[in-house]
C-alpha cells in the first residue's frame, strides 16, 4: 500500500500527532526526525484532498476533516474554513491514540531529568523507558492491524529525542555498555529515577600490623547493633583494613555505602608484605567521580598511621572484581615462624623440604573456621619451599603454594584434616608464632 493512503487509512481510524504517524515510516528517508516525517505527510495529505476535493467535493471534504479531527493539522483546517464556510463540527478535543500526548511534554520531562541530574557527577548516561503495559500493547497492536514493517518503537523514540537533548544540554555522552548513570523515564507518569553505577577504585594494601582483620566484623551478640559485649560500638574490632581504605574514598565520592573486595584474605595476626594484597573498593551511588588518586592515596596512608598502606591506586570496574575474585587461587607466597615440641635437627629440616616440595596437601576445611565455611576436602599445591632453623626448636619457612592453602593447619596437621603436614611428616608436633604473606601473584593491571 502506498505511504499515503496507508497513513490516511491510520489517521481514518485513530488521532495521531506528527510523532505517532511519522514513527510509522522511521527508516524511510534519512536524517529526519519523526515528527517531520509525520508533518510532512500531513501536508501532502492535505495537497491530495484539495485536489480531490476540486474533482469529488465529498471525499475530499471527509479526507480533509479526518486531517483536522485525528491529524490535529492547522493546515487543512485553514484550507476547510476556505473552502466550506460552517463546515467543522464542534468536536471535543482528541488526543493522540499512541502517545497521549506526551510527546508535547518532552521539554517539561527533560527539565525534570535534568534538576534529577544536579547533584551528580557523571560523564556518560543511559536513557532507560519504562512504559505503562496498556500502551506498550497499544503501539504493538497498532503496527500489527497497519503491518507496519518501516517503523520504529515508541519506546526507542523517546529514549533517543531524550537521550540527544540530554546530551546536548549536558554535553555528556550517551554510553550503552557502561554508563556512569543510567536514568530510567516513565513518560506517561513522569517519573524519573536514576540508576547510579558504582565507582570502582583498586590497588594493593599492605596489612603491616597483626592485630586488625581485613574486614569489619560485626558483634556476634548484637550484629552490628551496639551492646555492653562490643562497648556499643557493633563490632569486635575497632578497626579493619576495609575501614581505614574505604571510608576517605567514601567521604570523597559522596557516595552511600561500599563494598570491599579482595584477592583472598590474611588472618588478624598475620601480616600482608611484600608488594601487598590486590583489591577493589565499590562505592554505591557516588555523587562524585573525579577522584584524584595520588591525594586519596596519600590521604589513606596518613590516616592509617602505619597499620595498613596502599599502592598503585587505578579506575577499575564490575570486570576488574571478577578477574580478581577469580584469581583468589592464584599463587601466593608465605613466610612462617613454626615451633616445635621436640628440638629439630638438620636431617629433619632436609626431609621437611624434601617432602613438601612439588607436593599435593589435601586439607578438610580447619575446625577454625568450620562455622563459615562448608566442610569439604580441598586440594592445594605447593611448588617450592625452603626451611631454616632459627633455634633448637624453632624453624622459618618460606612457601609458594597454590592460593586457598591454610598455612597454620599445614604446619599443625589440624588433628589429621591436612595430609601431609609438618607435624605428620616429622612426627614433631608443631604451631604456628608468626605467619606473613610475602606476595600475591595476580595480574591486576586493569
Amino acid at each position: 500500500m502506498a505511504i499515503l493512503e496507508n497513513a490516511l487509512e491510520m489517521l481514518s481510524k485513530y488521532p495521531l500527532c506528527n510523532h505517532c504517524l511519522g514513527r510509522q515510516f522511521a527508516l524511510l528517508g534519512y536524517n529526519l526526525e519523526n515528527k517531520e516525517r509525520g508533518k510532512a505527510i500531513k501536508l501532502v495529505l492535505v495537497l491530495q484532498s484539495s485536489k480531490i476535493y476540486s474533482e469529488k467535493k465529498s471525499l475530499g471534504l471527509k479526507h480533509l476533516k479526518v486531517l483536522v479531527e485525528n491529524g490535529f493539522s492547522q493546515e487543512s483546517k485553514q484550507v476547510l474554513q476556505h473552502l466550506e464556510k460552517n463546515s467543522l463540527d464542534e468536536n471535543p478535543l482528541k488526543v493522540c491514540f499512541l502517545c497521549d500526548d506526551k510527546f508535547q511534554i518532552l521539554e517539561a520531562l527533560i527539565k525534570k531529568i535534568l534538576e534529577s541530574l544536579s547533584n551528580y557527577e557523571f560523564a556518560s548516561f543511559l536513557v532507560g523507558i519504562e512504559l505503562p503495559v496498556e500502551f506498550e500493547e497499544r503501539n504493538d497492536e497498532f503496527k500489527a492491524l497497519f503491518n507496519v514493517i518501516y517503523g520504529e518503537s515508541i519506546r526507542h523514540e523517546f529514549a533517543r529525542l531524550i537521550g540527544k537533548r540530554i546530551a546536548e544540554l549536558t554535553n555528556k555522552t550517551p554510553e550503552y555498555k557502561k554508563p556512569d548513570i543510567a536514568i530510567i523515564i516513565n513518560p506517561f507518569t513522569i517519573k524519573v529515577r536514576l540508576q547510579v553505577n558504582p565507582l570502582f577504585i583498586a590497588g594493593r594494601y599492605n596489612k603491616l600490623v597483626r592485630t586488625i582483620p581485613q574486614s569489619k566484623w560485626f558483634c556476634s551478640k548484637c550484629r552490628g547493633k551496639g551492646c555492653k559485649k562490643c562497648n556499643g560500638t557493633g563490632k569486635l574490632y575497632e578497626e579493619s583494613v576495609e575501614e581505614l581504605i574505604s571510608e576517605p574514598l567514601l567521604k570523597l565520592s559522596d557516595g552511600e555505602k561500599t563494598s570491599f573486595h579482595a584477592s583472598g584474605r590474611e588472618d588478624i595476626d598475620a601480616r600482608m608484605l611484600g608488594n601487598g594484597r590486590p583489591f577493589v573498593v565499590e562505592i554505591s551511588k557516588p555523587k562524585k567521580r573525579t577522584i584524584n588518586l595520588d591525594f586519596l592515596l596519600k590521604k589513606i596512608n596518613i590516616g592509617t598511621e602505619r597499620k595498613v598502606e596502599v599502592s598503585n591506586l587505578q579506575f577499575a570496574d564490575k570486570d576488574f572484581v571478577r578477574r580478581l575474585k577469580k584469581g583468589e587461587s592464584a599463587q601466593k607466597e608465605y613466610r612462617v615462624l613454626i615451633e616445635f615440641e621436640n628440638e629439630l635437627s638438620e636431617d629433619s629440616l632436609f626431609l621437611l623440604q624434601d617432602k613438601l616440595i612439588k607436593t599435593l596437601i589435601k586439607q578438610q576445611t580447619p575446625i577454625r573456621v568450620l562455622h563459615r565455611r562448608a566442610d569439604l576436602t580441598r586440594e592445594r599445591y605447593i611448588y617450592n619451599i625452603k626451611v631454616k632453623r632459627v633455634s633448637p626448636r624453632r624453624a622459618e619457612m618460606e612457601i609458594l603454594c597454590q592460593g586457598g592453602l591454610y598455612i597454620k593447619e599445614l604446619v599443625s596437621g589440624d588433628d589429621g584434616r591436612t595430609t601431609p603436614s609438618v607435624s605428620s611428616l616429622l612426627e614433631n608436633q608443631a604451631k604456628t608464632l608468626e605467619l606473613d604473606v610475602l606476595n600475591v601473584i595476580l595480574n591486576d593491571k586493569k
